[in-house]
C-alpha cells in the first residue's frame, strides 16, 4: 500500500465528481432544447444524461481474498471510476403549443426528460460528494505532513 493511496482514492473521485456535476449543468442548459438530435429524417429533444460510476476494482473475489488477508493487492480500494454516461429512458413531455416550430399535428411539441428540480437534488449530493473528497484530501495530506514533522 502506497503513502499516496488516499490521496489517490480522493482524487479519483473528485475527478468523478466533477464530471458528474459537468453533465448536471449540461442536463440543466438543455432544459428547453427541443432539437437535441437529429434521428432518422426528424428532430428530437435534447434527452437527459446520467453518469454511472464504479469502483475501479470491483472484483467481489478480489475484496474477499484482502478481507481474509491471503493477498495484499493494493489495488483493493482503489477509488472510484465513470464507466458510462447513459441516456435517460423516461419519456418526454408532451406540451400544447400550436405555435411552436417543432408542434406536431395537434399542436403538441415533445419537450425534453429534464426535471430542472431532480437535477438541483443531483448537484447538491455531487457537491457535497466533491466537498468531503476535498476534506479527506486535506486530512490525508495534513497526516503526511505531520508524518514528515516527526522525522525532524
Amino acid at each position: 500500500m502506497s503513502i499516496f493511496n488516499g490521496i489517490n482514492i480522493s482524487a479519483s473521485a473528485l475527478t468523478a465528481q466533477r464530471l458528474r456535476m459537468d453533465v448536471i449543468s449540461a442536463n440543466m442548459a438543455n432544459a428547453d432544447t427541443t432539437r437535441g438530435k437529429y434521428v432518422d429524417g426528424e428532430w428530437q429533444p435534447y434527452t437527459r444524461q446520467m453518469v454511472v460510476m464504479e469502483p475501479n476494482n470491483s472484483s467481489f473475489s478480489s475484496y474477499l481474498q484482502k478481507a481474509m488477508g491471503k493477498t495484499s493487492d493494493s489495488s483493493v480500494g482503489s477509488g472510484v471510476k465513470v464507466s458510462r454516461i447513459i441516456e435517460d429512458q423516461t419519456p418526454y413531455e408532451l406540451v400544447y403549443q400550436p405555435d411552436h416550430p417543432d408542434a406536431n399535428e395537434e399542436g403538441y411539441v415533445q419537450m425534453p426528460n429534464v426535471d430542472p428540480l431532480k437535477e438541483m437534488v443531483d448537484l447538491m449530493g455531487a457537491t457535497r460528494s466533491y466537498e468531503a473528497n476535498v476534506t479527506a484530501l486535506d486530512a490525508q495530506k495534513n497526516m503526511l505532513l505531520k508524518a514528515l514533522e516527526i522525522g525532524r
